[in-house]
């Protein structure tokens, strides 16, 4: 059989061609929304109507769940109450252009027990209407795999998100103009916050708190936060882009952070707690923090630039202890902290710590204060503070003398520019001796000073 190469091309071109007239006129025989599941216009849904929406938003809400199927929402405004979901409900919308926008109620819509929620691509507008106390636009009680994806959550007149003992993922969402927190997660069993844009909120960025010390291993990565303001006050509770209060195991990395009234990252109470490679520019208090009753923390391969204070490791008087602060380069620091933190809580200072921990591979610049604090008083056991350059700060490194205090090491770091000494010996935050790597310089036997390449 003669089999001509044209022929055959031919006819595999005619089959093809004829192939995607099936696929066309199938598409256009069968909308995409039927595809996806429920449309909700079927259920006398509006879009763009000047009515509340409600009642049949709800009835779709309820037969979609209740059939197990995705709920489709075409482009358009949807004004509506609150609105209830059960397990299995997935309402999806087209990004940037389904939005539902809030008439008033405890929250736009709430899940409790809710298993496999899943929002994808719907602008929620909350219209900044005040809603009460701990309550988020979207709130959920209770639930596994909860889903919320490329969603907007705008003008939220109290919390974007509340989750209290929720596992899932909120991932590639933007908030906009939150009235106090963006994310508030308590008691998690696994979840995953990735990839969220937040800009202007007036409390904190993301919260993962739990209600007892425990484990919880949320994983916070990859957002981008800025302009958070601290609106209630307080001494540090608030106005920070990422907050982690007895929550043990959070992993906090890859964030870019900006222009926050307090900290990018505090971990209070937070046992285990890793926080790596993020960037944060322009805090005004303590950039990243570990503070209060832990054990663990690793801050490691970040950068700074603008602070107060770009490292804290504190607290050992309530438990604080056992840290690595390795690979950070901290710039900028500034010599004054907000109004309303404690009036001897200093500024100006590159790293903080006091107990079990190694300080190392660190690069500082431009610290009015010090480079590198070791110990409050007596408060000081275990440091050991090596290979860290250290440029442009008053004092370069400053370590607690004072009787009951324990052991420090400085050893093989590069000091220079530091007019007050490159290594000096602290009652608190004041310096009481001279120069400690000057020849000649007093001794004390519980600091081990090393070969530092100090350069005046």
């Amino acid at each position: 059989m003669d089999v001509n190469r044209r022929h055959l091309i031919g006819a595999s071109a005619a089959g093809a061609a004829g192939a995607l007239a099936m696929v066309q006129n199938s598409a256009h025989a069968a909308p995409l929304t039927s595809a996806l599941g429920r449309d909700v216009t079927h259920y006398g849904v509006r879009p763009g109507s000047p009515d509340d929406q409600t009642k049949n938003l709800q009835r779709a809400i309820d037969d979609a769940a209740r059939a197990q199927v995705p709920l489709a929402l075409p482009s358009g405004i949807y004004r509506t109450g609150m609105l209830r979901l059960h397990s299995g409900a997935q309402l999806v919308g087209v990004r940037g252009a389904t939005k539902l926008f809030f008439n008033g109620g405890a929250s736009m819509l709430q899940g409790e027990g809710t298993d496999n929620l899943g929002l994808s691509g719907i602008t929620l507008d909350g219209g900044s209407i005040p809603l009460p106390t701990r309550r988020g636009l979207v709130h959920c009680i209770g639930g596994r795999n909860i889903r919320i994806a490329d969603c907007e959550i705008v003008g939220s007149g109290g919390n974007g998100v509340w989750l209290e003992q929720v596992s899932g993922d909120i991932s590639g969402n933007i908030f906009t103009n939150i009235a106090t927190s963006a994310l508030v997660s308590f008691d998690a069993h696994g979840l995953i916050v990735s990839r969220n844009t937040i800009a202007g909120t007036d409390d904190n960025g993301i919260e993962i708190l739990r209600t007892a010390t425990g484990d919880d291993g949320t994983l916070v990565a990859d957002n981008r936060i800025e302009d958070i303001k601290a609106g209630p006050g307080g001494s540090g509770q608030h106005g920070n882009a990422i907050n982690a209060f007895r929550a043990g195991n959070v992993i906090v990395r890859g964030n870019r952070i900006r222009n926050c009234d307090y900290s990018a990252v505090r971990g209070n109470s937070a046992s285990g707690i890793q926080i790596t490679g993020n960037s944060v520019s322009n805090v005004r208090e303590v950039a990243l923090y570990s503070e209060f009753a832990f054990e663990g923390a690793v801050i490691a391969n970040n950068t700074v630039d603008g602070a107060a204070v770009g490292v804290s490791v504190c607290n050992f008087n309530e438990g604080g202890r056992i840290a690595v602060v390795q690979g950070n380069i901290i710039r900028n620091l500034v010599p004054k902290r907000p109004i309303g933190t404690a009036p001897d809580d200093d500024a100006g200072i590159g790293i903080y710590v006091e107990a079990d921990a190694s300080v190392t591979g660190n690069v500082i610049e431009n610290a009015p204060a010090f480079g590198i604090v070791a110990g409050w008083g007596k408060y000081l056991r275990d440091i050991a503070i090596t290979g860290n350059v250290i440029r442009d700060a008053f004092i370069g490194v400053g370590v607690s003398v004072v009787p009951g205090a324990g052991a420090a090491l400085v050893d093989s770091n590069m000091i220079s520019g530091t007019p007050r000494g490159a290594v000096v010996g602290l009652d608190h935050a004041r310096a009481i001796t001279t120069d400690l790597t000057a020849e000649g310089a007093q001794r004390y036997a519980q600091v081990v000073i090393g070969t530092n390449a100090v350069r005046r």
